[in-house]
Protein backbone atom coordinates (compact mmCIF):
# COMPACT_ATOMS: atom_id res chain seq x y z
CA UNK A 1 0.00 0.00 0.00
CA UNK A 2 1.25 3.90 -1.07
CA UNK A 3 1.99 6.09 1.74
CA UNK A 4 -0.86 8.54 1.75
CA UNK A 5 -1.60 11.74 3.18
CA UNK A 6 -4.57 14.26 3.36
CA UNK A 7 -5.36 18.01 2.44
CA UNK A 8 -8.20 19.84 1.47
CA UNK A 9 -9.05 21.16 -1.55
CA UNK A 10 -7.11 24.19 -1.03
CA UNK A 11 -3.89 22.18 -0.70
CA UNK A 12 -4.04 22.62 3.17
CA UNK A 13 -4.47 20.61 6.16
CA UNK A 14 -8.03 22.02 7.77
CA UNK A 15 -7.45 22.74 11.02
CA UNK A 16 -5.02 20.71 13.14
CA UNK A 17 -3.46 21.80 16.22
CA UNK A 18 0.32 21.73 15.04
CA UNK A 19 3.19 21.96 17.64
CA UNK A 20 3.46 25.76 16.37
CA UNK A 21 0.62 26.73 18.20
CA UNK A 22 1.35 24.75 21.28
CA UNK A 23 3.22 25.48 24.76
CA UNK A 24 6.27 24.46 26.34
CA UNK A 25 8.67 21.88 24.62
CA UNK A 26 8.66 19.93 21.70
CA UNK A 27 8.97 16.54 22.94
CA UNK A 28 9.36 13.19 21.31
CA UNK A 29 8.29 10.10 22.79
CA UNK A 30 9.25 6.77 22.38
CA UNK A 31 7.11 3.55 23.59
CA UNK A 32 8.06 0.49 21.85
CA UNK A 33 8.80 -3.55 22.50
CA UNK A 34 9.89 -6.67 21.01
CA UNK A 35 6.62 -8.95 20.27
CA UNK A 36 7.21 -11.72 21.83
CA UNK A 37 6.53 -15.39 18.98
CA UNK A 38 4.92 -13.21 16.52
CA UNK A 39 3.72 -15.43 13.79
CA UNK A 40 2.20 -12.71 11.55
CA UNK A 41 3.56 -9.93 9.36
CA UNK A 42 3.65 -6.24 10.35
CA UNK A 43 1.77 -5.31 7.95
CA UNK A 44 -1.30 -7.78 9.79
CA UNK A 45 -0.24 -6.57 12.75
CA UNK A 46 -1.13 -3.05 11.62
CA UNK A 47 -4.45 -3.86 10.06
CA UNK A 48 -5.79 -5.32 13.05
CA UNK A 49 -4.36 -1.84 14.93
CA UNK A 50 -6.56 -0.43 12.26
CA UNK A 51 -9.34 -2.55 12.21
CA UNK A 52 -9.79 -2.42 16.19
CA UNK A 53 -7.87 0.72 17.26
CA UNK A 54 -10.35 1.91 20.47
CA UNK A 55 -9.65 -1.96 21.85
CA UNK A 56 -6.39 -1.33 22.12
CA UNK A 57 -6.61 1.74 24.73
CA UNK A 58 -7.06 0.89 28.46
CA UNK A 59 -10.83 2.61 29.09
CA UNK A 60 -9.65 3.51 32.74
CA UNK A 61 -7.34 6.13 31.16
CA UNK A 62 -8.67 6.98 27.81
CA UNK A 63 -11.66 5.76 25.58
CA UNK A 64 -12.06 6.27 21.82
CA UNK A 65 -14.55 6.14 19.45
CA UNK A 66 -14.94 6.52 15.64
CA UNK A 67 -16.76 9.62 14.84
CA UNK A 68 -17.64 8.67 11.50
CA UNK A 69 -20.46 5.95 10.58
CA UNK A 70 -18.34 3.30 9.10
CA UNK A 71 -19.50 -0.26 10.05
CA UNK A 72 -17.68 -1.39 13.22
CA UNK A 73 -14.21 -3.58 12.13
CA UNK A 74 -13.79 -1.48 9.13
CA UNK A 75 -10.13 -0.23 9.53
CA UNK A 76 -9.17 3.38 9.60
CA UNK A 77 -8.34 5.46 6.84
CA UNK A 78 -6.80 8.53 5.73
CA UNK A 79 -9.77 11.48 6.77
CA UNK A 80 -11.20 9.34 9.46
CA UNK A 81 -11.45 10.91 12.67
CA UNK A 82 -11.83 9.38 16.36
CA UNK A 83 -12.87 10.93 19.78
CA UNK A 84 -10.68 10.30 22.49
CA UNK A 85 -12.47 10.92 26.28
CA UNK A 86 -9.00 11.84 28.59
CA UNK A 87 -9.77 10.75 32.46
CA UNK A 88 -9.94 13.87 34.23
CA UNK A 89 -9.39 15.67 31.19
CA UNK A 90 -12.49 15.78 28.74
CA UNK A 91 -13.26 14.82 25.41
CA UNK A 92 -11.20 15.46 21.77
CA UNK A 93 -10.64 14.64 18.64
CA UNK A 94 -7.77 13.52 16.56
CA UNK A 95 -7.64 12.71 12.47
CA UNK A 96 -5.60 10.26 10.33
CA UNK A 97 -3.39 12.32 8.38
CA UNK A 98 -1.28 9.43 7.17
CA UNK A 99 -1.46 5.82 6.51
CA UNK A 100 0.66 2.89 4.61
CA UNK A 101 0.93 -0.75 5.17
CA UNK A 102 3.08 -0.43 8.13
CA UNK A 103 1.91 2.59 10.08
CA UNK A 104 -1.07 5.36 11.27
CA UNK A 105 -0.44 8.81 12.15
CA UNK A 106 -3.17 10.38 14.07
CA UNK A 107 -2.91 14.10 14.11
CA UNK A 108 -4.56 16.32 17.07
CA UNK A 109 -7.63 19.06 16.71
CA UNK A 110 -8.34 22.08 18.20
CA UNK A 111 -9.25 21.90 22.36
CA UNK A 112 -7.16 18.77 22.39
CA UNK A 113 -4.13 18.59 25.35
CA UNK A 114 -1.80 17.98 22.73
CA UNK A 115 -0.83 20.08 19.80
CA UNK A 116 1.16 17.37 17.19
CA UNK A 117 0.48 14.23 15.82
CA UNK A 118 1.80 10.08 17.09
CA UNK A 119 2.36 7.56 14.91
CA UNK A 120 1.58 3.80 15.62
CA UNK A 121 3.67 0.93 13.16
CA UNK A 122 4.69 -2.28 13.49
CA UNK A 123 8.15 -3.69 11.47
CA UNK A 124 11.21 -6.09 12.02
CA UNK A 125 14.38 -5.56 13.81
CA UNK A 126 17.74 -7.42 12.05
CA UNK A 127 16.79 -10.31 14.28
CA UNK A 128 13.75 -10.98 12.38
CA UNK A 129 11.90 -9.90 15.23
CA UNK A 130 8.32 -7.86 15.01
CA UNK A 131 8.42 -4.33 16.53
CA UNK A 132 5.49 -2.40 17.62
CA UNK A 133 6.47 1.39 18.39
CA UNK A 134 4.60 4.69 19.12
CA UNK A 135 6.08 7.75 18.36
CA UNK A 136 4.42 10.92 19.22
CA UNK A 137 6.09 14.24 18.65
CA UNK A 138 3.89 17.12 20.25
CA UNK A 139 3.53 20.13 23.01
CA UNK A 140 1.22 20.78 24.93
CA UNK A 141 -1.99 21.81 23.61
CA UNK A 142 -1.83 25.54 25.62
CA UNK A 143 -0.41 27.04 28.75
CA UNK A 144 -3.05 25.45 31.01
CA UNK A 145 -2.32 22.04 29.38
CA UNK A 146 0.90 22.47 30.01
CA UNK A 147 0.87 22.75 33.72
CA UNK A 148 -1.53 20.30 34.02
CA UNK A 149 1.11 17.64 32.13
CA UNK A 150 3.92 18.64 34.38
CA UNK A 151 1.48 17.93 37.45
CA UNK A 152 0.12 14.44 36.33
CA UNK A 153 -0.82 14.10 33.17
CA UNK A 154 2.56 12.50 31.63
CA UNK A 155 2.59 9.48 33.86
CA UNK A 156 -0.96 8.83 32.35
CA UNK A 157 0.55 9.53 28.98
CA UNK A 158 2.77 6.74 29.56
CA UNK A 159 0.64 4.59 31.54
CA UNK A 160 -1.64 4.79 28.28
CA UNK A 161 0.71 4.17 25.05
CA UNK A 162 2.70 0.95 26.95
CA UNK A 163 -0.49 -0.66 28.25
CA UNK A 164 -1.79 -0.23 24.29
CA UNK A 165 1.46 -1.62 23.40
CA UNK A 166 1.37 -4.79 25.84
CA UNK A 167 -2.24 -5.16 24.49
CA UNK A 168 -1.02 -5.25 20.48
CA UNK A 169 1.88 -7.64 21.86
CA UNK A 170 -0.56 -10.07 23.38
CA UNK A 171 -2.74 -10.25 20.48
CA UNK A 172 -0.08 -9.95 17.66
CA UNK A 173 1.64 -12.91 19.87
CA UNK A 174 2.77 -14.18 23.03
CA UNK A 175 3.01 -10.65 24.79
CA UNK A 176 5.86 -9.02 25.17
CA UNK A 177 9.58 -9.88 24.48
CA UNK A 178 11.86 -8.14 27.41
CA UNK A 179 10.24 -4.58 28.38
CA UNK A 180 8.81 -2.23 27.17
CA UNK A 181 10.65 0.60 26.51
CA UNK A 182 9.54 4.73 27.36
CA UNK A 183 11.87 7.32 26.68
CA UNK A 184 10.95 10.99 25.68
CA UNK A 185 13.95 13.48 23.77
CA UNK A 186 13.59 17.35 23.85
CA UNK A 187 14.02 18.83 20.64
CA UNK A 188 14.78 22.14 19.34
CA UNK A 189 12.55 21.82 16.46
CA UNK A 190 10.91 19.21 13.87
CA UNK A 191 13.90 17.24 12.22
CA UNK A 192 14.92 18.68 9.22
CA UNK A 193 12.75 17.72 6.22
CA UNK A 194 10.18 16.62 8.69
CA UNK A 195 6.35 18.03 7.69
CA UNK A 196 4.52 18.06 10.87
CA UNK A 197 1.15 18.36 8.39
CA UNK A 198 1.63 15.21 6.36
CA UNK A 199 4.21 12.76 7.67
CA UNK A 200 4.38 10.05 10.09
CA UNK A 201 6.83 10.64 13.13
CA UNK A 202 8.75 7.61 11.96
CA UNK A 203 9.06 5.46 9.18
CA UNK A 204 8.02 1.72 9.76
CA UNK A 205 9.81 -0.61 7.15
CA UNK A 206 10.94 -3.83 7.23
CA UNK A 207 7.64 -6.08 6.57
Amino acid sequence: MESESISDESGQTADLLLPEQGAGPLLQRDYWAVVQDCQHPPSTVMDWVCRRFPEFAPAELCVFHRADEEPEGEPLELGDELTVKIQGAGTFGVRVIHKDAQSLTLATLPGHPEAGRITFGAYRNDHDDVIFHIRSRARSGSLFHYVGFVGGGEAMQTNTWTEFVLRVACTAGEGVLGVIHADTTELEDEPEGSDPVHDPTFVAKGD
